[in-house]
């Protein structure tokens, strides 16, 4: 993983760059394999590996991913990374922006649809995974430096699990989607 901790986002058209379906595969495969080549990133996303490596070009121009010349066998091998651990932006810095609004609801459908992925093929999981999966909502009444103390908290914990070295210990682990939101609202 590249130094960048987490890429503030200010410009909506790297929102709009990261939240096309197949780029958002992209950054999710390399955040859970980490480094890849666009042939192994289309053979993981079942596309073609021009049309990888043309979104790759977006992401990297969205400085989302960078080449990792480093890992490169000879001069023709191309190998990506994401430049961040994750990617954050605030809707209040895209006011009445419309490719801003468009990105936040294609995220949020994208942790939607990855529930119901879950849901529609759970049955092909062993039983002991459908015991580990969970869902919960809260509600709290937080000023507005407890929400950001809650972020904080709640990204260091899934930074804790998502960028360890994975244990040797003989444990199956399979890839798990963690989505958390905390947003001002009213029951």
């Amino acid at each position: 993983m590249a130094d960048r901790e987490v890429h503030e986002v200010h410009d909506s058209k790297v929102l709009a760059a990261m939240s096309h379906p197949l780029r958002r595969r992209l950054l999710d495969v390399l955040r859970l394999d980490g480094p890849c080549t666009a042939s192994v990133l289309a053979e993981r996303t079942g596309q073609a590996v021009g049309n990888v490596s043309h979104h790759l070009k977006v992401l990297a121009a969205s400085d989302l991913v960078e080449e990792v010349p480093e890992l490169a066998r000879d001069r023709r091998e191309r190998w990506w990374r994401r430049v961040s651990y994750a990617v954050s932006w605030s809707p209040s810095d895209f006011p009445d922006d419309p490719v801003a609004a468009a990105a936040e609801s294609l995220a949020l459908e994208h942790q939607v649809s990855v529930a119901r992925q879950w849901f529609a093929e759970r049955e092909s999981y062993p039983e002991e995974w459908h015991r580990a999966a969970f869902a919960t909502d809260s509600w709290a009444k937080l000023s507005v430096a407890e929400l950001a103390e809650l972020e904080q908290k709640v990204l260091e914990l899934i930074k804790s699990y998502s960028a360890r070295e994975i244990p040797d210990d003989g444990q199956e682990r399979r890839p798990v989607f963690i989505a958390t939101r905390a947003v001002p609202a009213r029951p």
